[in-house]
Order: C-alpha cells, then structure tokens, then sequence
C-alpha cells in the first residue's frame, strides 16, 4: 500500500534535485488502469503531448496549469478530467499531482467533467 503524503514528499525533494526538475513513479498498474505520482519543480513543464482516451489529474501539492483547450490552473486539492485534445502541463509552484490513466478503451462523446 502506498502512503501518498510520504510519496509526494520524497518525488518533491527529488524533482528539486534533478537537472530535468520532476520526479514520477507508477503507483498502479491493474489491466487498463494506472495511477502515477508525478512532482515537479516550479517552471518544469511536461511537453505538449496526446491524452489517453481516459485520465485525471489530481493536485496533491502546488498548482500546476494544464495547456491546451481552456489553459485551466489547479491547486492542491483540485481534480479534472483531462481533456482529449493535445496538451502540457506546467508546475506554477512546486508541484505533487496524481494522474489516472485507463488505456484500451474508446473515447467518449460526452462531454468533460468532474463532480
């Protein structure tokens, strides 16, 4: 089992320490669903990139700004939907997020939301 507060922590320290400024490990990985711990430092942005069919972002620590549609910022606490269009992500302040991932499925036309 893993103790996401102690994680967050450690992947902090070591995003700060690292020339690349982020840290990640991949918590979960049960069939099609993966959940990844991701920290990075602040101004560190994960490159423009294409979503899977299905993924949320949760901010554990910071505030980071997903790019691409509506550029939406999140803090600590936050949790979204991502959106299917090509995006990056980029820490406003040092930064701990989970994101959840499920491959092998087939994107939906409803629209974007989180509760």
């Amino acid at each position: 089992m893993a103790h996401l507060g102690r994680l967050a922590q450690s992947h902090l320290e070591a995003a700060r320490a690292a020339d690349h400024g982020r840290s990640a490990e991949l918590l979960l990985h049960d069939g099609p669903l993966r959940q990844t711990l991701i920290a990075l430092a602040s101004g560190t942005e994960l490159a423009e990139h294409n979503s899977p069919n299905a993924a949320s972002l949760q901010v554990l620590l910071g505030r980071v700004r997903v790019t691409g549609g509506q550029g939406e910022s999140m803090a600590a606490g936050e949790v979204a939907v991502l959106t299917h269009l090509r995006h990056a992500v980029l820490a406003e302040e040092d930064s701990v997020f989970l994101l959840t991932t499920v491959t092998g499925v087939e994107p939906s036309d409803r629209p974007l939301r989180a509760r």
